[in-house]
């Protein structure tokens, strides 16, 4: 027997069948599609939360680098901080950013801090001890840097002792050869003495550089 004929209107039913069968096949093939909505939220704030976090380390490190060059000319200049500004900087760089360097650079940054303060300490004492000078001959000492500083290193060095000696003579009452040899004196520890902090200075910025960037 043959098989019965099929009417056109059925021939149109079944391949409206399976067009929409395959547009609903379609539909259910792309297995990535819902997934990719799902996570691009997720990459998006992945992405804004780098960008926050690199802009913390920039200015993280331009606080840390600004308060480590102030240091570095106060070891020159008497009026600001030097190395402890240096340490201090280097701790809030340590607590901001963990992992930029360990505790064992840091430490090594407060050995030469310490170093720094008992150098300064016994350079003064030098000069006070081995000309006589006194705590008046290093403030004036003290005061001609500030004034000196504006020029060039000669001019530095020079106001210094004339410093020192006009506080002797005027504070301490010392004659003009003792106010010579104090404010010698204290010139001489002033000036052994910035410079040993300059060198500490240096050396501080060195490590904290030298373990943040090898870090």
């Amino acid at each position: 027997m043959g098989m019965p004929p099929v009417s056109h209107a059925a021939l149109l039913e079944s391949n409206a069948r399976t067009k929409s069968g395959g547009a609903a096949c379609g539909r259910c093939f792309h297995p990535f599609r819902r997934t990719h909505r799902r996570f691009r939220p997720t990459l998006l704030a992945t992405r804004s939360k780098a960008r926050v976090l690199l802009r913390v380390e920039y200015l993280v490190w331009t606080l840390t680098l600004t308060l480590m060059l102030i240091g570095l000319i106060g070891a020159v200049v008497p009026i600001l901080p030097s190395t402890l500004l240096i340490l201090g900087a280097a701790l809030i760089h340590k607590l901001a950013l963990p992992g930029s360097f360990s505790w064992m650079a840091f430490g090594w940054i407060a050995f030469f801090f310490l170093i720094s303060i008992l150098v300064d300490i016994g350079c003064t004492l030098l000069g006070t001890r081995l000309f006589g000078g006194t705590k008046w001959g290093m403030a004036g000492a003290g005061g001609g840097a500030m004034v000196g500083m504006f020029f060039s290193l000669p001019g530095l060095i020079l106001s210094t002792i004339f410093g020192a000696m006009a506080a002797e003579k005027i504070g301490a009452k010392r004659t003009n050869r003792e106010a010579l040899r104090s404010g010698a004196g204290a010139a001489v520890g002033f000036v052994l003495a910035t410079i040993a902090r300059l060198i500490c200075a240096a050396i501080m910025i060195g490590l904290f550089l030298f373990a943040a960037l090898s870090g």
